[in-house]
């Protein structure tokens, strides 16, 4: 996977090292992976996207992957999006980088568009794929959505989730080796299989419920808007365009009038339709 691409672990906050890779040359752009995946994810897509003329970095998100995994603390706060986006921000200045573009699929769309709000001098241009504000999803919650998205409030809130999902999460996960490609299968069997990852992800979802949530209340209060021009994607065939209206969702968050780009995939389009991805992500996050 990767080929001519770093591997590395970068310090990124007092005890916490993001593990990921990067390579090409050119102005920057980061790949956010989503629940339960990690930077691997983007194995299909991130070469072809360096080959546009850019540098591609791909970490594991905190507690992810082989990321490091902090102890959590009952509010949440170490697994926010804000907290998250903190470790973004000094990835990228420790690789280098002082402005840099972001995409984010599924839970890394939530950090990607933190990060655009939270650091607006950094962020220069955004790709939200499969999701909406968290906010937004959960104030338009009804018995569709509980229906489809039903994990989120067993992830978030049930004290038997992490015994549940350790005690077989091959089982619970479902992973697909022939359509994820052998190595990635590998990347994230070895983390799913690690109690400590399956920790990091719920303490992810718990903090969805109550601090991200929070602090998009806050933002929305206060009236910050996304200043870096954004372009919402999402798969055709999974529920985001089936839920909303991607775009008029989007709009009132951005300064910007939002584009709107539709993969002919499922939920994890990285993998099921790279190409095509590739292509939306050079139009849309190329500089």
């Amino acid at each position: 996977m990767f080929p001519g691409f770093d591997e590395w672990d970068v310090p990124v906050a007092p005890g916490v090292a993001l593990h990921g890779r990067s390579g090409g040359s050119g102005p920057a752009i980061v790949l956010l992976h989503g629940h339960p995946r990690t930077h691997t994810t983007w194995h299909r897509v991130a070469p072809a996207l360096a080959a546009t003329g850019h540098t591609v970095v791909c970490p594991d998100l905190r507690g992810y992957g082989a990321s490091s995994k902090p102890e959590p603390d009952p509010e949440h706060v170490v697994y926010c999006d804000r907290t998250m986006a903190a470790d973004i921000t000094a990835l990228m200045t420790a690789l280098g980088h002082d402005t840099f573009a972001i995409a984010g699929h599924d839970r890394g769309c939530y950090v990607a568009y933190r990060t655009a709000l939270d650091a607006p001098d950094r962020v220069t241009r955004l790709a939200v794929c499969d999701g909406v504000p968290i906010l937004e999803a959960l104030e338009r919650a009804d018995a569709r959505f509980a229906e489809r998205w039903w994990h989120w409030f067993f992830l978030g809130a049930s004290p038997h989730a992490q015994r549940v999902i350790t005690d077989d999460p091959l089982a619970w996960y479902r992973l697909d080796e022939a359509g994820m490609g052998t190595a990635n299968y590998r990347n994230t069997v070895a983390a799913v299989t690690n109690p400590l990852t399956v920790r990091a992800m719920l303490e992810d979802y718990r903090a969805g419920l109550s601090v991200d949530r929070a602090n998009d209340a806050a933002d929305r209060e206060a009236g910050r808007r996304i200043a870096a021009p954004t372009t919402a994607v999402w798969s055709r065939h999974d529920d985001t365009g089936r839920l909303y209206d991607p775009v008029s969702v989007w709009q009132p968050w951005c300064e910007r009038e939002v584009r709107a780009a539709v993969i002919e995939s499922g939920h994890h389009m990285a993998e099921e339709a790279p190409q095509q991805l590739v292509e939306v992500l050079a139009a849309s996050l190329g500089t």
